[in-house]
């Protein structure tokens, strides 16, 4: 075989991958529904004089999900994973500030599976492949570069806006544990991309003589968050985004719900 002919024979397999991954990068775009890139969130600033602030203990801390769909139902756990810090306001709960952070790495993916949808679902398992996929999905996989995983590990939700029906002020209450209901809106950023989302929360105040020693914080209505508003999708181990016929999308919307209906606890206390 002359020479010329030999090397271009040895090198179309090269070349043949070289042309597959510049498609499939071409086609590595952010999904059109998904909202805006955007920066890690800035710090909360106590709004008020009154405003003191709360260091959340990531010890105790809850945060779990459910995506509900008919072939496959998703659960994920994350305890321990949140921090961040309060200001609360004693005098207006209104007035209140925070910013809170949930850590990727910390969570756990869990399943439940049927054959089809007139069949009963199996119990409650964890697959580590399909935790390694739940990761790769998020943008923090093993295999991620290392900038790219900083930019997804964390979950935050800084506080724009709260509003209640009851009570402002906790004076007006009376006991060693005070609870109000608040409706709280903010800025929720997931894997780069910053949407508002409003939380129906209960708070308790518990008291040590006329001072706060402890603010406890848990959701009371599940809070949905819409993979495709933060361009989570199934990617490969590198973050690249894996691209799908119509039929394995048509099968994956069986088995994937697009909103994870996430609830979580918190405490904190004073810094």
């Amino acid at each position: 075989m002359p020479r010329a002919r030999l090397l271009l024979h040895r090198c179309l397999p090269v070349l043949a991958l070289v042309a597959l991954t510049a498609a499939g990068c071409a086609k590595d775009e952010p999904n059109p529904n998904a909202a805006p890139v955007s920066s890690s969130l800035a710090p909360a600033k106590p709004q008020t004089d009154a405003g003191k602030p709360y260091a959340v203990e990531a010890q105790g801390t809850k945060v779990n999900f459910t995506m509900d769909a008919p072939i496959e139902k998703i659960f994920g756990e994350a305890d321990g994973s949140l921090s961040g810090e309060l200001f609360v306001d004693p005098e207006d709960v209104t007035r209140s500030t925070g910013l809170v952070k949930i850590d990727l790495e910390k969570l756990v993916i869990y399943q439940q599976k049927r054959a089809d949808e007139k069949a009963e679902f199996g119990e409650r398992t964890k697959s580590d492949l399909q935790n390694e996929h739940a990761r790769n999905w998020l943008g923090i996989g093993k295999d991620v570069p290392e900038a790219d995983r900083t930019k997804h590990r964390y979950i935050e939700f800084k506080i724009s806006k709260i509003e209640t029906a009851g009570p402002k002020g906790i004076a007006a209450l009376t006991g060693p544990e005070r609870k109000v209901s608040l409706d709280v809106t903010g800025d929720f950023r997931l894997h780069e991309r910053t949407v508002q989302k409003k939380a129906a929360l209960e708070v308790t105040f518990v008291m040590e003589g006329d001072k706060v020693a402890a603010v406890r914080v848990k959701s009371t209505k599940p809070i949905a968050v819409n993979l495709e508003e933060h361009d989570v999708r199934p990617r490969d181990t590198l973050g690249a985004i894996l691209q799908k016929t119509a039929d394995e999308l048509a099968t994956l919307g069986k088995k994937v719900s697009k909103d994870a209906m996430v609830s979580f606890e918190l405490q904190a206390k004073p810094k």
